[in-house]
Parts: C-alpha cells; structure tokens; sequence
C-alpha cells in the first residue's frame, strides 16, 4: 500500500488527494510504502521481469503503468578514456539521454501521467526550462489529454521548444525566470483544476528513482561509491537516493553510494548550502549560466536534496561555463557521449573534486548525464568550430584534410 506522507511532520495522506504540500505544514511530501507484500523477498521476485525500463520495478511504483513511451533501460557505459581524463580508476556514464524524448524527465512523466490517468485528470501542466515540458507534452499526446507549459522567455533551448510545440502542449512564455513560471503554475493547477506535474509532485519523483535502481542492476548488484548528478531542481538526487534507501531497507542492497550534486557556478544555491552547512537552501534571485537545465534559483527538493547528501556522506561543488564546456567535449570525442550541457556537468565536477583531493582516485563513480545533446544545438554552434565551406574541388578538400 502507498500513501503519502509530509517530509516534516510526517503527517498522511491518501495517495489519491491532489495535493503537492503539506496542508498542515506546508512541506514537501513523499510516496511511502509499507512493502508488506514483497518484505522478505529476494531481488528476483521483486522485479517484473516481463517488463524493461522504468515499470520493471512496478512493486515500488504508486500508480499502475496507464501510459508508456518505452522510457528507461538506458546504457551504462564503461568510459575508460573519461576515467583517465579525468583521474579515476573506474569510472560509468548513465546516459539519460537515451530516453525517447531525449531527456531523463520521461521516467517521471510515465509515472506522474499515469497517475493522472487514475485519477481521471484531462489536464496537466508544468514550468520548464526545457526538458520538463518535452515530457509532459509528449505523454500528455500518448494519454490524449491537454498539456500546458510554462516556459522563461528566451531561457529554453529551441530543441526542447521544439518538442513540445509539435506534440501538442499550450505553450506560454513568460517575460521573467523559471522560479516564476513555476510559481504560476501551481497557481494555475488550483484555480483551473491542471495536474501539476513539476517535481514537486511527489508522484513524479517515483519514476525518477529508478535511474538508481537501473545502476544497481547493471552493475550487477555491486553498489557504486559515489553517484554524481546534476542540480536543478533537486529532484534526481532527491529520487534516487530515496529508491536506493527503500532497497536498502528492504535488504536488497547493502549501502547507499554518496550522492554528489553538481550546479554551475552561476546558478549554486544547494552548493552554497552544502558548503556553508546551511540547515535551508536561499534562494539565487538572478541564475544565469549556459547549462540552462540547470539554470534555477530555487531548487523546489532542495530539503530532500540536502538529506541525500548529508546522510550519504556526499557533497557538492559548483563549475564554471567553461569547465562544463570542456567535459562535454571530452564526452563527445573520448567516448561518443553527446549530451547537453547540464548533462556535463557531473563529469565536470568529478574532476574538479578528484583534483582537489576530495575524491580518491579508485573509487568506481557513476555519473549520470541527464539530456542529450540535440536538446541545445545552438549552445554546440557557439563553442564548437564551423564547418569548413569550400569549393567542390577535390585538391583542396585533401589539402584540408591534412592540414
């Protein structure tokens, strides 16, 4: 039985009552389970093995699977090259970018969809620096019901625009940052009756969690040192430390990994948070960097994320533009990796710790890079060489290419 429950005052409530805060408190919520049915049962019997992907793990999931676009099962990839470039021994890349729509926000729009569905919802809606709203409009198009996003004007790569435009979604700009159009539509979903499917909605960050499980799995059941994840809006941290509690609970994992959050230098309030061992993330009033996934000033799990990293033992560390530029690239042409920018910077701030001695340098560490790289094609024509345009003739193309 699933239910949900404040992140504060541990009050409850039905899983079926629409709501996103504490009505007593005004805290984050969590799904809980009781797992009475599967307690004591071995990895084996616990997992659908006639399914892949994200409703493999259905017996951890708090909705059944109402809409599906074959998300999750993503690669794992061994990245030996990555690893010496950046100074490990061992060193994974879970490649989130292999989502259908490009991005790791489909694992949790199958589960926040699917709870619509059950619900009896015709609306949903979300803000959106980009990725969200590609989701939310793709699923919304598969369940045949209407989607309306919020996106920050001239904030969102045309790649995730795009994608959202042509399934379908209302798309609404609005002159002003993410943090607003955040604030408006939870607005919105109490006054016209939208599910509001940002990760907020503690529905969403069920199917989230399952990149952790997905790790697990495919690194056999050996449980990594450190995981390492970008830091919007704190929702993968927040998710797949809360996955790999349950299963560690439940016995069938041993420990969790430290959970490492990584944000840009010019977007960092759960780093600031972290490092000056603040009890709450203050919010950034004015985010700016070019990893625009990342670019947000109130990260909405921030008190879930801060737990992740303090029970682990984990941390977090802030890049600069340019250092996530150089990961990137070195994804791109050491491994054939191409993400976003967001995406990079967790192998960015892998270095950058392993650098400062804050790492060890055998630990097995897996990154996760969360959007692919046709999400921003116009961020990879500014910091990338131009093609070479010539005459069509054959001595000079040569020429070119053993110069």
């Amino acid at each position: 039985m699933a239910y949900l429950e404040c992140f504060e005052c541990d009050s409850r409530f039905d899983l079926d009552e629409i709501i996103y805060t504490c009505p007593d408190c005004g805290s984050l919520l969590e799904v809980k389970y009781d797992f009475d049915e599967i307690r004591g049962k071995t990895r084996e019997e616990v997992l659908d093995r006639s399914e892949e992907g994200v409703w493999r793990y259905k017996e951890f999931m708090p909705c059944n699977k109402e809409v599906s676009v074959a998300e999750g099962n993503t690669p794992l990839y061994e990245t030996d090259q990555l690893a010496d470039w950046v100074g490990v021994k061992s060193l994974y890349i879970k490649n989130e970018g292999s989502n259908p729509t490009g991005s790791f926000k489909d694992r949790g729009m199958t589960a926040g969809v699917s709870k619509a569905i059950e619900l009896g919802l015709k609306n949903v809606g979300c803000a959106s620096t980009g990725n969200t709203s590609a989701a939310l409009s793709i699923f919304a198009a598969k369940a045949d019901i209407n989607s309306v996003v919020l996106l920050p004007a001239g904030k969102v790569a045309m790649g995730k625009v795009a994608q959202a435009i042509m399934h379908g979604a209302k798309v609404i700009s609005i002159k002003d940052n993410f943090d607003k159009a955040l604030e408006l539509i939870q607005e919105v979903s109490e006054r016209e009756n939208v599910y509001l499917l940002n990760s907020i909605n503690p529905v969403r960050l069920e199917g989230q969690k399952t990149i952790g499980y997905e790790i697990i799995e495919q690194l056999n059941w050996n449980v990594p040192d450190s995981i390492f994840l970008p830091v919007g809006n704190a929702g993968n941290i927040s998710a797949i430390f809360k996955g790999l509690r349950e299963w560690r609970n439940l016995g069938l994992i041993d420990k969790i990994p430290k959970m490492v959050g990584i944000q840009s230098e010019g977007s960092k309030p759960f780093v600031d948070a972290i490092k000056n061992e603040k009890e709450t993330i203050e919010q950034e009033m004015n985010p700016e960097t070019l990893a625009t996934a990342i670019r947000i000033g109130k990260p909405v799990n921030g008190p879930k994320a801060l737990e992740a990293a303090r029970e682990t033992n984990g941390t977090a560390e802030s890049v600069s533009d340019e250092e996530i530029v150089e990961a990137q690239k070195k994804l791109a042409r050491l491994e054939g990796i191409g993400v976003e920018p967001a995406s990079a910077s967790s192998v960015a701030g892998l270095k950058k710790l392993v650098e400062k001695g804050k790492i060890g340098k055998e630990e097995e560490i897996v990154c996760v890079t969360t959007g692919h790289l046709l999400k921003d094609p116009e961020e990879v024509a500014d910091v990338c060489k131009k093609p070479i345009e010539v005459e069509p003739n054959l001595d000079k193309i040569i020429d070119l290419i053993n110069d």
